[in-house]
C-alpha cells in the first residue's frame, strides 16, 4: 500500500463555455495541478474565491473528471468512468463535507433518514431499528446528545453548527479513508467553526482519517494542515510543509494572502504587501505567470513564459522567477 492515498500529475479541468456567441471557449478552471496527499495526514489547499479550489476536490471525488493529466487513488489511476460498483465503493472511501450546512441537507427529511441513507446504499446495517441505532452513535460521535432530541427533527429546526454536525457524521458513516473538506466552517461563526475543526481533528486522531482541506484563510489552514497547496486562478502558486511555507513564504502570492490573514501578536496596524487589480479571467487568462498582473515584483519574463514549479527549500515548491530567497 502506498504512503500516497491520492495524487494529482498535470491535471487540467476545462468547461466549455455553452453560452451564445461563445462556443469553442472554454473556462480554465484548473492548469497543470500536480499534488499528492499522504496517508493519515491533512493538506490543506488555499486561495481566493475562484481559484479552483473546489474544482480541484470535485475531480478526485469524480462528480467531475479531468480534461487532462492523471488522477491516481493509491498508485491507480482512476478512470473516467467507473463501472457502478466500483463506483460505490470508491465514494464509500471518498467522501466529502460541503461547505453550505443549510443548502446541502434535504429540507424534507428528517435527521434520522438523512443520516440512515449512507448505510442503506452501502449496506452496512438492516431494519429500521439498527438504522436507529447506527444513526444515534452518529449523532454522540459528533456531540449532538441525546440522540433522542435530534433524530425526529428537521434541518430547519436546527442551528448552522447542529447542522455541519449532521454534514459531518454523514461524511463519516461509511468510515472513509479520504474527505474532502470545502471549507466546512466558513459560512459559521468564530466559536462554532473551531468546534467544527477540533472535531474533524479528533475523527484524524481516532480513526487515522486523511484530509483534503479547503479555504481561503491561511489562518485557519495553519491550524488544520500539515502540508499546504497554494492556488490562484487555477494553478499551484506554492507548495510544502505547512509552517516552512507560512514561516518562509516565497510566492507574492502566498506573501499576499499571509499580509492579509489576521495575526494578533503583531498588532492591528501591519505591512501589507500592495497588489492592483482582480483575479484575471479564467476564459481568457493572462499569459506567463497568471499572477504578474497584479505582482508587485514581476519581471518581463513573467508577461510571457509560465515558471516551472522549482524546489526552493527543503519540501517546499514555488512557481516564480524570483531568486535569491524567500520574500
Amino acid at each position: 500500500m502506498t504512503d500516497r492515498i491520492v495524487e494529482m500529475k498535470g491535471v487540467n479541468k476545462h468547461f466549455p463555455l455553452k453560452t451564445f456567441g461563445r462556443y469553442g471557449e472554454v473556462v480554465h478552471a484548473m492548469d497543470d495541478v500536480s499534488i499528492s496527499v499522504n496517508r493519515g495526514r491533512i493538506m490543506a489547499i488555499v486561495g481566493e474565491s475562484g481559484s479552483g479550489k473546489t474544482t480541484t476536490a470535485n475531480v478526485i471525488s469524480r462528480l467531475y473528471t479531468e480534461t487532462a493529466g492523471q488522477v491516481l487513488f493509491e498508485g491507480k489511476r482512476l478512470p473516467q468512468k467507473m463501472p457502478r460498483t466500483e463506483e460505490l465503493e470508491y465514494r464509500k472511501r471518498v467522501q466529502m463535507i460541503f461547505q453550505d450546512p443549510f443548502s446541502s441537507l434535504n429540507p424534507t427529511h428528517t435527521i434520522v433518514n438523512i443520516l440512515s441513507r449512507p448505510f442503506v446504499i452501502h449496506k452496512l446495517a438492516k431494519g429500521k431499528k439498527a438504522l436507529r441505532k447506527k444513526v444515534s452513535d452518529l449523532l454522540v460521535q459528533v456531540g449532538l446528545e441525546p440522540p433522542g432530541q435530534f433524530l425526529d427533527k428537521f434541518p430547519h429546526e436546527l442551528s448552522g453548527g447542529q447542522r455541519q454536525r449532521v454534514n459531518v457524521a454523514r461524511t463519516f458513516a461509511v468510515n472513509p479513508e479520504l474527505v474532502l473538506a470545502d471549507e466546512p466552517s466558513s459560512m459559521l461563526d468564530v466559536s462554532i467553526r473551531m468546534s467544527i475543526m477540533n472535531m474533524m481533528l479528533d475523527f484524524k486522531d481516532k480513526e487515522g482519517i486523511t484530509y483534503l482541506y479547503i479555504t481561503h484563510d491561511l489562518a485557519g489552514a495553519r491550524y488544520m494542515s500539515s502540508e499546504i497547496a497554494v492556488m490562484y486562478a487555477g494553478m499551484i502558486m506554492e507548495t510544502g510543509d505547512t509552517e516552512t511555507v507560512i514561516g518562509h513564504t516565497f510566492h507574492p502570492y502566498t506573501k499576499l494572502l499571509k499580509s492579509a490573514a489576521p495575526s494578533p501578536e503583531k498588532g492591528l496596524k501591519r505591512k501589507k504587501l500592495t497588489t492592483k487589480g482582480d483575479i484575471p479571467s479564467l476564459v481568457n487568462p493572462p499569459g506567463g505567470c497568471r499572477f504578474h498582473p497584479r505582482c508587485p515584483f514581476v519581471m518581463e519574463k513573467c508577461r510571457s513564459e509560465v515558471p516551472a514549479m522549482k524546489q526552493v527549500g527543503q519540501n517546499h515548491y514555488a512557481r516564480c522567477f524570483l531568486e535569491g530567497g524567500t520574500l
